[in-house]
C-alpha cells in the first residue's frame, strides 16, 4: 500500500501524525510508501528526530496550507488548494497514492474525498463507517456523519458497502444487516427509516443482497442482543448523535468510576487487584483500538480519524487503509452495486 497522510489535520498535529508514522513503518510490512503531507521544514526534523528521516519508503509531500479544525469544511476545501488535506488527497486522485488518512477537519475531509476522488460507480452517496465495541466484537455504523440528509436508496448502498467491510476486514462471512429503528417491528420507525426497511426486504426476497438482512433494529441490539447485529445503516444526522452519544457516556462512566474510586482507600486497593482487567476493558472501548473510519463509496480509500487521535490511533487508522487496499473492498462494492442496482430500477418501474 502507498499512503498519503494528512500531517498536519488533528488536534495536536503533526506530533502524532509522526509517531504513528514511525510505528506503520516499523511494523506495516505491506506499506511500500509514505508520503508525508504538510509544511517540510516542520516535518522534516520531526522525522529525523524519530528515527525514519532517512527511510527509503518516506517522501515529505510540501504543503503550505492546514485547514483549521473550525473551518467551514467544503468552503477550505475551495479556498485551500494547497492544503496538506487536499494536496493528500490529490496524490490518491493522480494515482500516486492508494489511500489517505486525515485526523483533520472531518467535513473538509469529506468534501474533499467526495469532491477529488468522486463516487464509485452504483454508489450514490459516500457514508462514515464508524466500528463500535459490541458482545461480538466490533458492530459497524453506517453512515455516521457524511450525510445527514439521505435517501432510503442511500441506504441500501450503506448496507452493501459496510456488509462487505465487515466480511473482508472483520471476517464476518455473512453479516447480519439492521435498519435503526425504535422498534424491530416492521410497522415501527419514521416514514424514513419504513422505506428503507421497505426496499432492503424486498431486495433481500428478490436473493439480490449480499448479507443476511434482519430487519429492524434498536439502540440497545448494537451491544448485546439475539438479533447479533453486524452492521446497522442509518441517515447521517441520526448516526452521528449515536456515535457522539456512546463516546460521551463511555467517557463519563470512565470518569464516575475512577472519582468513586478515589474517595476509598478500599476501593483503591480493590482497582489494583483489578488493573489488568481495567486496562483490558479500557483497551477495548478505546477509540485507539479503531484508529480510524473509512469514507466508505468513494474512489479510492479514505480513512477518517478522531482530531485528538493519538499515535496508536493513527497507527491503526493506517492498519485499517491497508486492509481496505489488501482487500481490495471498493472493487467488491462496484461488483456488488453492478448486481443491485438494475433490481432496485426494475422495483421502481
Amino acid at each position: 500500500m502507498k499512503l498519503a497522510l494528512d500531517a498536519m489535520g488533528g488536534d495536536f498535529a503533526p506530533q502524532p501524525n509522526i509517531d504513528g508514522a514511525k510505528l506503520a513503518l516499523q511494523k506495516l510490512d505491506t506499506l511500500k510508501k509514505l508520503c508525508m503531507v504538510g509544511d517540510e521544514a516542520t516535518l522534516r526534523p520531526l522525522c529525523d528526530a524519530a528515527g525514519f528521516g532517512k527511510d527509503p519508503r518516506l517522501e515529505i509531500v510540501h504543503a503550505p496550507e492546514v485547514v483549521g479544525m473550525e473551518e467551514n469544511g467544503i468552503v477550505a476545501v475551495r479556498k485551500k488548494k494547497n492544503s496538506s488535506m487536499s494536496i493528500a488527497v490529490d496524490l490518491v486522485k493522480d494515482g500516486t497514492c492508494d489511500a489517505v488518512l486525515s485526523a483533520g477537519n472531518t467535513g473538509a475531509a469529506v468534501a474533499a474525498s467526495t469532491i477529488k476522488l468522486r463516487l464509485l460507480p452504483g454508489v450514490e452517496r459516500a457514508g462514515i463507517v464508524s466500528p463500535m465495541p459490541s458482545a461480538r466484537g466490533f458492530v459497524l455504523v453506517s453512515d455516521t456523519g457524511a450525510n445527514p440528509d439521505a435517501k432510503p436508496s442511500h441506504l441500501v448502498g450503506y448496507a452493501v458497502m459496510t456488509a462487505l467491510m465487515s466480511r473482508y476486514i472483520y471476517n464476518i462471512e455473512n453479516p447480519n444487516v439492521g435498519v435503526m429503528s425504535n422498534g424491530t417491528e416492521d410497522c415501527k420507525g419514521s416514514e424514513f427509516s419504513k422505506e428503507t426497511y421497505k426496499l432492503l426486504r424486498r431486495l433481500a426476497d428478490e436473493g439480490a443482497l449480499p448479507f443476511n438482512f434482519i430487519g429492524n433494529c434498536e439502540g440497545h441490539d448494537l451491544f448485546d442482543s439475539e438479533l447479533n447485529v453486524d452492521v446497522a445503516v442509518t441517515d447521517g444526522f441520526t448516526g452521528n448523535i449515536l456515535l457522539k452519544s456512546v463516546e460521551a457516556t463511555a467517557k463519563f462512566f470512565s470518569a464516575q468510576i475512577k472519582g468513586a474510586v478515589r474517595q476509598s482507600p478500599m476501593a483503591i486497593m480493590g482497582a489494583l487487584l483489578m488493573k489488568s482487567a481495567f486496562g483490558s476493558i479500557k483497551k477495548r472501548m478505546s477509540a485507539d483500538t479503531i484508529g480510524g473510519c473509512p469514507l466508505m463509496g468513494v474512489g479510492g480509500v479514505s480513512i477518517i480519524a478522531h482530531g485528538s487521535a493519538s499515535a496508536t490511533a493513527i497507527y491503526n487508522a493506517i492498519r485499517m487503509a491497508d486492509g481496505m487496499c489488501r482487500n481490495s473492498v471498493n472493487e467488491r462494492i462496484i461488483e456488488a452495486m453492478s448486481k443491485i442496482n438494475p433490481v432496485l430500477k426494475a422495483m421502481e418501474s
